[in-house]
């Protein structure tokens, strides 16, 4: 018998019980009502009392390209990452991320068959650029360096359409499409759930004062790479598209993580 069935029984006799037709009907409705999975609560950051101790590391011009400048710090109630067009992280691109979530000392990894909610407030200002080549404010990947991410928020370039996209990296695609053009100087907000596996699946939503200007959804593509898999913000870009780079920065609030 499965859980629904036995449910609308339960239900059922105890309408009968007390004799009440209209009692049955709502409780029959909500026999046939889907279960929801409760979202624990597992990092919930605030920047003036954690600082960059709510993540595992952070990666602040890790090539020492620029040391005068500190690039990832805590400004207000946000996280604030600033990259100069002098910045280098190799030859080929620059790098300014913090990687990992740290709760309570200890470090949240997600696992295959896990499902986790990540949501926080973004502002992109007009001089974060979309590009031919690849920018990205937001990674999922495995531990350790020289493996690609398994999904990514990228800001893209497509002729003059510029936009913020969630592609999972290793299946290809997109996952929902924003323009840059409907965001750029205010504050959004991201809500992304992914359920991590060979064959997981992602959802992508993002809100501006409360208009939804994304919201979809993709199973079956790949989200697992061994190991574990955690999440990656900043700015990470190519320098090829080099007349889209300027000075810039991202800003982070409200950053919530939730174990499904």
């Amino acid at each position: 018998m499965s859980d629904r069935t036995t449910r609308r029984a339960a239900l059922g006799a105890i309408a009968a019980a007390v004799g009440a037709p209209f009692l049955a009907r709502d409780l029959a409705a909500a026999a046939e009502a889907p279960t929801t999975r409760a979202a624990v609560l597992r990092w919930s950051p605030v920047p003036g009392r954690d600082g960059l101790n709510a993540f595992e590391g952070v990666e602040d011009d890790r090539a020492g390209s620029h040391t005068a400048a500190t690039h990832i710090y805590v400004s207000g109630d946000t996280y604030r990452f600033t990259m100069h067009t002098r910045d280098r992280d190799g030859g080929d691109r620059q790098r300014q991320e913090v990687r990992g979530m740290r709760a309570n000392g200890s470090v949240l990894n997600w696992y295959s068959g896990e499902t986790w909610q990540i949501t926080y407030d973004m502002f992109i200002p007009a001089t974060l650029r979309g590009t031919t080549s690849f920018t990205h404010i937001f990674q999922l990947k495995k531990p350790g360096t020289g493996t690609d991410p398994v999904a990514t928020i990228g800001l893209r370039r497509s002729g003059s359409n510029e936009y913020m996209t969630l592609r999972p990296f290793t299946s290809g695609g997109e996952i929902g499409r924003v323009p840059l053009s409907s965001v750029w100087g205010s504050w959004i907000s991201v809500d992304m759930t992914f359920r991590i596996g060979d064959n997981g699946s992602g959802r992508f939503r993002v809100t501006k004062n409360g208009a939804v200007l994304t919201d979809a959804s993709r199973s079956g593509i790949d989200l697992w790479l061994g190991e574990s898999i955690r999440p990656k913000w900043g700015i990470y870009r190519s320098l090829s598209d080099s007349a889209q780079l300027r000075d810039t920065y991202l800003q982070l609030r409200n950053l919530r993580s939730y174990r499904l």
